[in-house]
């Protein structure tokens, strides 16, 4: 399965100058710890969805990059998987999970079993961290959060829910950026 990492956003919660992408947690730029993971991973072939948005970002990278508009994540996903490079299903990755490692990776992975497939995490368990839960939902009966991390294809809408850390703590604050440092 190929994997994609979404960064071409323009990070207007982080409140810094440096692209979200490239911002460091850890010493290291978000992005690089994202794509360090997937190679770890059970993945075959890793993209970089980047924009105008983040044109440092897309110096920066060391894997093929699909240009997308920078119209938010939804059409910006919506042009990178129409890129004949990209095949799917496809494994898509936020930059901005600077915990991921391949095992986690590799375990969502194994969760998939066809068609499109979301990871969430339980809202409550963003709370406990002190991470921002922004977009929260009702699922089954309980209240989650998309992690940033999703199987894209064309049928299906399947969910795995997990509490793992490594999902949970996306960062879109800098509050977010002192706890995910807490874990590295």
């Amino acid at each position: 399965m190929d994997a994609l990492v979404l960064c071409g956003g323009r990070g207007t919660r982080l409140d810094t100058a440096v692209e979200k992408p490239l911002f460091r947690v850890g010493g290291v730029p978000m992005v690089d710890r994202v794509v360090a993971a997937l190679a770890e991973s059970g993945v075959e072939e890793v993209y970089a969805a980047t924009s105008p948005n983040a044109p440092a970002t897309s110096a920066h990278l060391d894997v093929p990059a699909i240009e997308t508009p920078g119209d938010g994540y939804v059409a910006d996903l919506d042009a990178a998987l129409s890129d004949d490079r990209l095949s799917t299903p496809a494994l898509t990755v936020a930059a901005d999970l600077p915990l991921l490692d391949g095992e986690i990776l590799d375990r969502v992975l194994a969760a998939h079993d066809g068609g499109s497939m979301s990871v969430l995490t339980p809202a409550a368990r963003k709370r406990d961290l002190g991470v921002s839960d922004d977009t929260t939902f009702e699922r089954d009966g309980r209240e989650v959060a998309p992690t940033g991390v999703n199987v894209v294809d064309e049928t299906g809408e399947d969910a795995w829910l997990t509490d793992d850390v490594r999902v949970a703590v996306n960062v879109n604050t800098l509050a977010d950026a002192r706890v995910a440092e807490q874990f590295l």
